[in-house]
This record gives C-alpha cells, structure tokens and sequence, in this order.
C-alpha cells in the first residue's frame, strides 16, 4: 500500500522522488530501502510508527524506478541509488547529524553516503547488508542460459521469490562495479551494528561479516539471528531492529 502522505522531490534531470518526512528530534533516521523494495514495507513502516511516538525525526524515500517515485526501473542503476540517497539528503536535510539504516542494498547505500558525507554520518544499522551484491552475489549466481540472455540480448529476466519476474540488465552490472566498495577499506569509524540471518537465501551471512571486516570502525557488531531469513520482518525481527536503533541513538546523542 501506497504511503499516504508522501511528497516529490523534483529534480530537472533525473526522476522524481517520493519521500516520506517525520518531523522531531535529531539526529535524523534515514532508511534506504532494498533492490526491488519501497519505503512502505513492513520494516520502514514499523520505524515510522516508532518515530512519531519518540518524537524522533525520520526520512524514508523510493529509489527511482521503486514504489511511488517516478522513472522505469529497467534504467535503475547503482549509480542512480547512490545519486538518489544524496540528492534527498541534500534537499530535506542539508545540515545536521545522521543515523542511517540501510538494508539490502540500503546497506551498500548507507556506506557509500557514509563516506559522502563524512562526519555528519553519526552510526549505522544494516539489515542484511548487500554493499557490492551486484557483482559479488548476482553475476556468480547467473546460468548459462542468463549470461546469454545478457550478452545477445543486453537483459535477462530475474526470477523472484517474492514477485514476478524482473530485468536485470548489462548496464546495471557494469555500474555496479563502478561503485564496488568491499574491495579495500571502508572509512567509517562511528559505530557499526548489523543484523543478519543465517537463513537468508539472498545474502549468505558470510557477506555481513565481509563488509564488517572492511569497516575501519573499531565499534563493528554483527548480531546473526539463526532462523532468520533476508527480509527480517517477523515481529520478533522488528522488534530486535527497534532495540538495536534505540540503543545506536542513546550512544551518539
């Protein structure tokens, strides 16, 4: 379900974006949804109920070609998301510390803004983060008949577990190799926690605890949850994220 309130953010030359803002105390929240997902699942709309009742300030928003921003999703590329996250940032909240909380790709997201924005960046919660999933997890992943599909056709139709079937296409993982960030370290030193589960048929845990080893913050915590799977959305799961979030702002305030 569509956010109701939700506002445009226009931009001259790229797609226009929706976000959602709660006004209240800092430092900002920001969520930055998944691959495929919007700022009206199960995750950001918990956040948002729990913001308005702590009196918390709290942004989310839909990458371009998601949920209800504007643009085709065949021309989503990591280029684009990384773009997207900065150009909402910079319009909502120019100034001012943040909490970012990324998760799937929000994850390789939030380290990408972390090192934009340097020391405004206060600490950051991944769920299940994907930073590099591109060509990490994906491109391995792919059969023969896929990686036909990619060089004949420049596109390849992706089965989902959660939806029909989608495009992926050359272009989206040539760029996203461009922006690789677990290849060397990545400089963010405020605190760090991840939840990740064990289940998860998208990203192996293995993959959290690589892009907590590149981390050059000394205050990296990984918290795997056994039966868990990637999105991380049982009550028992939110209700763990919710803890972990309150207990990231208690040290940073």
């Amino acid at each position: 379900m569509p956010v109701a309130d939700a506002k445009f953010l226009h931009r001259s030359e790229a797609p226009e974006l929706a976000y959602a803002f709660e006004q209240g105390a800092g430092p900002l929240v920001v969520w930055l949804g998944g691959f495929k997902s919007d700022m009206a699942g199960t995750k950001a709309e918990a956040i948002a109920v729990w913001a308005r009742a702590r009196g918390q300030s709290f942004l989310r928003f839909d990458y371009a070609g998601h949920g209800q921003s504007r643009g085709d999703f065949i021309d989503f590329t990591i280029g684009q998301a990384r773009q997207d996250v900065l150009d909402i940032l910079a319009a909502i909240a120019p100034k001012g510390d943040l909490l970012l909380i990324g998760s799937s790709m929000g994850g390789w997201m939030a380290l990408h803004a972390a090192m934009a924005l340097k020391e405004r960046v206060k600490a950051i919660l991944l769920i299940a983060p994907a930073p590099d999933f591109t060509a990490k997890l994906m491109e391995p992943a792919f059969d023969d008949a896929a990686r036909r599909d990619l060089e004949d056709k420049g596109v390849w139709m992706r089965p989902s577990l959660y939806e029909e079937s989608y495009p992926i296409t050359r272009a989206f993982l040539e760029d996203g190799r461009r922006w690789s960030v677990l290849d060397a370290p990545v400089p963010f030193d405020g605190p760090v926690r991840i939840l990740q589960g064990q289940n998860d048929p998208d990203v192996p845990w293995r993959h959290a605890l690589l892009t907590a080893e590149k981390l050059t913050s000394p205050d990296v915590h990984v918290r795997l949850i056994k039966d868990g799977d990637h999105r991380l959305s049982r009550p028992q799961d939110i209700a763990l994220l919710l803890v972990e979030l309150e207990q990231l702002l208690g040290e940073i305030k």
